[in-house]
């Protein structure tokens, strides 16, 4: 989720075509971004934690991120086909759910299942692209569900892209911090894997029944109790964890 799926801004940016009138605002949206991009930036921690290494992780945030940040722009310019489209938002929920599957089977069921170690023979450098990759695609499953509001926002291209490069500055912002939480809140790994199975859910939800949008106050409701959840315990790790 994020700044741009909120309904309730869009009256404040309506109109907001020129720079004079953009810079005003930058602080709200920068704070709102931070704010609404913790369910994304749980996700996308979780998944460059997996490399075990704190360089590597940084890395393949920077990559994967860089690369989220060209396919919004790609979702932007081609927003109207996307959402005529409708088995790229099907399978955009299906993805997000089978991230949660998978953690859930790893983490509960002890299935082994992992999205970077998928067997003994694969290599680091292999492995590393995979991050990269899920990093890069599991953020625009994320976008899809907002994408529509950021392109209502304004009709001016470069500040709808500006929102974009705001969005993805904070995400590696937010990822970053998750990624050092993750080790010290052991809830809060499945506390972000639960706020994306609840966008997944969302997505596949509104596109079965056409029309049905989910008040902006439950699902920023829901984020915010998982987090609080997540962050209910805390542990203290180990020299080598750290």
């Amino acid at each position: 989720m994020d700044s741009a799926a909120l309904p309730s801004l869009i009256p404040l940016l309506d109109g907001v075509d020129r720079w004079g009138e953009l810079l005003p605002l930058l602080p709200v949206l920068v704070s709102l971004e931070l704010i609404l991009s913790a369910d994304n930036a749980i996700a996308l921690a979780a998944i460059a934690r997996s490399q075990k290494d704190p360089e590597r992780e940084r890395q393949a945030l920077n990559l994967g991120i860089a690369m989220a940040f060209v396919l919004r722009i790609g979702l932007i310019l081609m927003a109207q086909w996307v959402l005529a489209f409708r088995p790229i938002q099907l399978l955009a929920s299906a993805y997000l759910l089978w991230l949660v599957y998978q953690h859930l089977h790893e983490k509960w069921l002890g299935g082994g299942i992992e999205l970077q170690d998928q067997g003994a023979d694969d290599s680091a450098d292999g492995s590393f692209l995979r991050t990269v990759m899920a990093l890069a695609f599991t953020d625009l499953a994320f976008s899809i569900d907002s994408v529509a509001a950021a392109v209502a926002i304004s009709d001016q291209l470069i500040l709808v892209v500006t929102g974009a490069l705001i969005g993805v500055i904070a995400l590696r912002f937010t990822s970053g911090l998750f990624v050092r939480w993750l080790a010290i809140f052991p809830r809060l790994e499945t506390a972000g894997f639960l706020a994306v199975a609840f966008v997944g859910i969302k997505l596949l939800v509104t596109l079965i029944w056409l029309g049905l949008r989910v008040p902006e106050w439950f699902t920023l409701a829901t984020v915010i109790v998982l987090l609080i959840w997540g962050f209910s315990e805390k542990s203290f790790p180990t020299a080598e964890e750290t």
